[in-house]
């Protein structure tokens, strides 16, 4: 009898699990549920497109372990399926005194990641690489990329469709039970489905797939929604690559930076305000349920008590455009709201800790034949056919 494998989840991370056991186990049938129409809706067709070399995370993570083997298998892959592929750099920009020794951190984090090409520059240097940026120093990785994600995400769904697995468009899980040694999911329209493995990747729903399937819900999920500005055409020549701040681990997101997208165009941003709904990419998208449900978070609550002060900042730039702009001029000081016009926003599926943290690292169980993807945030979309790889093994030690 053939195994059968169920994968819940057809963004990036999802399909990537998909095709690698498709192409690793071809005597297994893989089938992978999404309930939206096409692939890569949510958080995979949102994101900014870049590739991470791994500059930010914690040696020895789980982030930064699938984040450098990812980028290994990412940029052969799309010279291979003919997708663009641009190393464009990213230079990360200390604008004050204050800022050094946490790029110096960054600068030993990347190093022991093993980041090639790095540099440390002074303002002399960081003006050829990005003429129209001040600060006082700045860490220049040249081989961060961008891509286009969606496009990555499709070529991985055919590849699972031409090695025989299926990728059902339309199936929205509503219910998953244990029965024996299997795992059985119900579709809203009733149709049950019985599989021998399952890997849950619901991205913005995972910790809600995880209830379902009875291994709890924690950590939960909350949605921040990161809003965007792009420059007007004519004023796309102030950024070269991306450029990105140095991050305050007082505040648990990075801040607004810069993005060239390898489509065309140059993005700002973006901020992190809550989202009223799990995939509410504009400020009228609410439910009800879905708002109750992030009251509900202890983790939550705790977050909002700590970084209050943070939120109604990210509010005030939500709502006005001046605002949004002026953190953006700290980096290109030239920069006017004349310049920008509004861009689409995206989703983030942040997890929370009970205790009010963010969960930064991965975060990936197993139990039996179920694999949970309970945290994969960014790097995740750079990280996704390492990420396969790691799920893989994970179902194949189980037996």
């Amino acid at each position: 009898m053939l195994d059968r494998i169920g994968v819940i989840g057809a963004g990036i991370v999802g399909l990537a699990v998909a095709r690698r056991m498709a192409e690793t186990e071809p005597g297994a049938e893989v089938t992978v549920l999404e309930k939206e129409r096409e692939v890569g809706a949510h958080q995979t067709g949102h994101n900014s497109g870049v590739v991470h070399a791994g500059v930010y995370y914690s040696p020895g993570s789980l982030k930064a372990r699938l984040c450098r083997r990812g980028v290994e298998l990412l940029k052969p892959y799309c010279g291979q399926r003919g997708l663009a592929y641009v190393e464009c750099g990213k230079l990360i920009v200390a604008r004050h005194a204050g800022e050094l020794g946490r790029l110096d951190e960054i600068e030993r984090r990347a190093a022991a990641n093993g980041v090639p090409g790095l540099r440390r520059l002074g303002p002399p240097e960081m003006v050829e690489v990005e003429p129209h940026v001040r600060g006082v120093s700045a860490l220049h990785s040249p081989h961060t990329a961008i891509v286009d994600f969606r496009a990555v995400a499709r070529a991985y769904a055919d590849d699972v469709r031409a090695a025989g697995g299926g990728v059902r468009l339309g199936f929205e899980v509503v219910a998953i039970s244990k029965v024996g040694s299997g795992v059985r999911v119900r579709s809203r329209a009733g149709e049950e489905l019985a599989f021998d493995r399952l890997v849950v990747c619901g991205g913005l729903h995972s910790d809600r797939l995880a209830r379902m399937a009875g291994e709890g819900r924690e950590p939960w999920l909350v949605p921040f929604r990161g809003e965007y500005h792009r420059l007007i055409s004519a004023r796309e020549q102030l950024v070269k690559g991306l450029i990105y701040p140095v991050p305050d681990p007082a505040y648990p997101f990075l801040g607004v930076h810069f993005t060239r997208r390898v489509e065309g165009g140059v993005d700002i941003g973006p901020n992190a305000v809550l989202a009223f709904k799990r995939e509410g990419y504009r400020r009228s998208d609410v439910s009800a349920s879905d708002l109750l449900d992030v009251l509900r978070s202890r983790g939550f609550r705790r977050l909002a008590r700590r970084h209050w002060r943070m939120g109604a900042a990210e509010m005030w730039s939500s709502l006005s455009t001046r605002a949004f702009i002026a953190r953006a001029r700290d980096f290109i000081p030239e920069l006017t709201t004349a310049d920008v016009q509004p861009a689409p926003a995206g989703v983030r599926a942040q997890a929370l800790d009970p205790d009010g943290s963010l969960v930064d690292d991965f975060r990936i169980a197993r139990a039996g034949g179920l694999v949970l993807v309970r945290n994969a945030p960014s790097p995740a979309a750079t990280s996704a056919l390492a990420i396969g790889e790691y799920v893989v093994d994970q179902l194949r030690a189980a037996g």
